[in-house]
């Protein structure tokens, strides 16, 4: 028996030595995790459906600057390259890939150019390069500027090895991404930080909670950053609770001056105030698709800055949840660059990230949609069931060329994207909310698609009028100066609350015991706008349909998640059917959701219960903090 064991442990530890023989060296490189991106975006909009964020080349046209970054080789010699990309219009049937870019390895370019092949995501082959021994160069060479993008690259020494399955295990391993770190334990964990997931944090935060807020992007502000440029709508300051809004005014635009007017002149009313900003700074008038400075970026980080009891984690992605007993314990948020991993314990949690992420990781109820006439009984609802959604605004403005230089004013030819003609391109210089796309498809798998074909639209008509004879003159000294690259979506899941909020409640003005935040908004649904002559394209532009109605106090059980117990929510993804959306989705409304539920999460501190129990047995307690609004930032108390 023992010779027979010797014998089987030989052989197996023969076998690890020839595998180990046998291995090739191998380098992968996380696009996103180059030392120096260059003009390139980091673009995690798809990140849990691709599996990793990638670098994408959005220069409107005009090539980006190279992403660089070195890495070390011991062993030099020949090496295969493998990039992961793809060939972005090849979904629409498209020859022509405007997406391409070179890889520059130590100053000579790889034999083949990249996005030109693949639909889909996939590995696209290099052919052969040679490393030196030690720190070797590579980088990311963009040739159009429209959109080539790049996830990966790989090289091995084996160059008849195929490249490898790029999962999430596979990638961790390849970095040597180790356990994810502790980052502490807290109140409350905000996830989401746009205009709601601010709100909701520091209104905690002022009352005591201990927060993390968590955000993958590298600003705050979400529709209303300047990465995608969408203006601050609804009313703030309304019964039943007039002091509700306070933050508004603190972060969000004009506010900002109405604010500190306000403090130097108390008695000027409210509405001479506003006037005499706009008087003083016509330039915020421009509500959507403005320059990035409108947006306030600064400013709404130096609020969550200011407060002390705030922890801010920026550019982390929330990739898993870990539940039990129907309840939130903790969640992994991933460095959208890095890839390394935290993970956060909180005894409560607020999903504020529009798409409901982290209810739909932590198995919450969730819809997705329109519910039937039938099922609701709404008067704005389909006899069937669909998924018809609200979709996302690719936006965009054009301004006059710098007369100094007199460049910038030509446009390439762009036969990839939606061909235009005198009678359909759009004439104009500036693409504000109606540019939408994706209307009935799911805004969450299918958001590269959606953004993309938003792409195809806005290339396309400002191609044509750029290069067509009956528009050549009227536009050549204009520059498409801004393009989103980040969608602004209005609709996809929405959680379900101990009340879901249905149209009927709305226009009969249906009075709860638990009324919170005031909606003014109109109830306002979009949809597909189809273009004459332009039958062959999905549609890309979207009609507005707006129902009137008194303003109506939303009930705090839409605030909170009905099957996980300590799981709270604030924005567009809250407790609503999707035509009682169409009224509480704009983000002053949004505001005002955050500080609701910031003060719920310190009502539910201080008596360590979950978000329901608040309605049961302390709802008058939250109508004393809801009457007297958000505390002042302790530097102006």
């Amino acid at each position: 028996m023992i010779p027979k064991m010797i014998k089987c442990i030989v052989t197996l530890v023969a076998l690890l030595f020839c595998h180990v023989l046998s291995a090739q060296p191998s380098v992968f490189l996380e696009a996103e995790g180059f030392a120096d991106t260059g003009g390139w975006t980091n673009d995690n909009q798809v990140m849990m459906q691709m599996g990793s964020p990638y670098l994408i080349a959005h220069g409107i046209g005009r090539p980006v600057a190279d992403a660089t970054t070195t890495f070390t080789i011991k062993s030099p010699g020949t090496y295969r390259l493998w990039v992961r990309t793809r060939d972005w219009t090849k979904t629409w049937g498209r020859t022509e890939s405007p997406g391409r870019f070179q890889v520059i390895v130590n100053g000579e370019a790889a034999q083949a150019v990249f996005g030109t092949e693949s639909e889909l995501w996939a590995w696209q082959d290099g052919g052969t390069v040679d490393l030196s021994k030690g720190e070797n160069t590579i980088s990311l060479h963009d040739l159009t500027g429209f959109e080539g993008r790049c996830d990966a690259v790989y090289l091995t020494k084996d160059i008849n090895a195929k490249a490898p399955d790029p999962t999430a295990g596979f990638r961790k391993k390849a970095l040597k991404i180790g356990r994810p770190e502790r980052a502490g334990k807290y109140d409350f964990v905000v996830v989401g930080g746009g205009i709601a997931g601010i709100c909701a944090a520091i209104s905690a935060a002022r009352l005591g909670c201990k927060v993390a807020l968590v955000q993958n992007r590298p600003v705050l502000g979400g529709n209303n950053s300047s990465e995608v440029r969408v203006g601050l709508s609804g009313l703030i300051y309304r019964d039943p609770y007039p002091k509700l809004g306070s933050l508004m005014d603190e972060i969000g635009g004009v506010g900002h001056w109405t604010n500190f007017e306000a403090r130097r002149d108390p008695d000027l009313p409210r509405s001479k105030r506003i006037l005499k900003v706009i008087e003083e700074h016509p330039e915020k008038l421009i509500h959507n698709a403005g320059p990035a400075s409108n947006y306030e970026d600064d400013r709404k980080l130096d609020a969550v800055l200011a407060e002390p009891n705030i922890t801010l984690f920026l550019n982390k992605q929330v990739i898993s949840a870990k539940t039990r007993r129907n309840r939130i314990r903790s969640v992994v948020a991933k460095d959208i660059s890095t890839s390394e991993e935290i993970v956060l314990k909180g005894r409560l949690f607020a999903d504020c990230t529009g798409d409901a992420n982290l209810g739909f990781l932590a198995g919450a109820d969730f819809r997705m949609g329109r519910e039937s006439k039938a099922e609701t009984g709404e008067s704005l609802a389909p006899e069937e069931p669909d998924m018809l959604t609200m979709g996302t605004s690719v936006q965009w403005y054009a301004s006059d060329s710098d007369p100094s230089t007199g460049s910038g004013t030509e446009f390439p030819e762009c036969p990839w994207a939606i061909a235009f003609s005198d009678s359909t391109c759009i004439p104009i210089v500036h693409g504000e909310w109606d540019w939408e796309t994706g209307l009935g498809r799911d805004q969450v798998e299918e958001a590269e698609r959606i953004r993309d074909h938003g792409l195809r639209a806005v290339y396309g008509n400002w191609s044509y009028l750029k290069n067509s004879p009956k528009y050549r003159e009227q536009f050549k000294d204009k520059r498409l100066e801004w393009v989103a690259c980040i969608g602004g979506k209005r609709e996809s899941r929405r959680l379900l609350g101990d009340v879901v909020l249905k149209e009927q409640d709305i226009s009969e003005n249906v009075v709860f015991d638990d009324a919170t935040f005031t909606a003014t908004w109109g109830m306002d649904l979009h949809y597909p706008k189809p273009e004459p002559g332009l039958e062959g394209e999905e549609p890309f532009r979207a009609n507005s349909v707006t129902k009137r109605h008194k303003e109506f106090a939303v009930p705090y059980r839409c605030l909170y998640s009905r099957n996980i117990g300590n799981l709270m929510m604030a924005g567009r993804d809250i407790s609503v059917t999707h035509a009682a959306l169409g009224t509480i989705r704009v983000m002053r409304t949004g505001g005002m959701m955050g500080e609701v539920v910031g003060m719920a999460a310190s009502i539910c501190k201080n008596h360590r219960c979950d978000p329901r129990k608040v309605y049961v047995s302390y709802l008058d307690e939250l109508k004393s903090l809801m009457e007297e609004g958000v505390p002042s930032p302790s530097y102006l108390r």
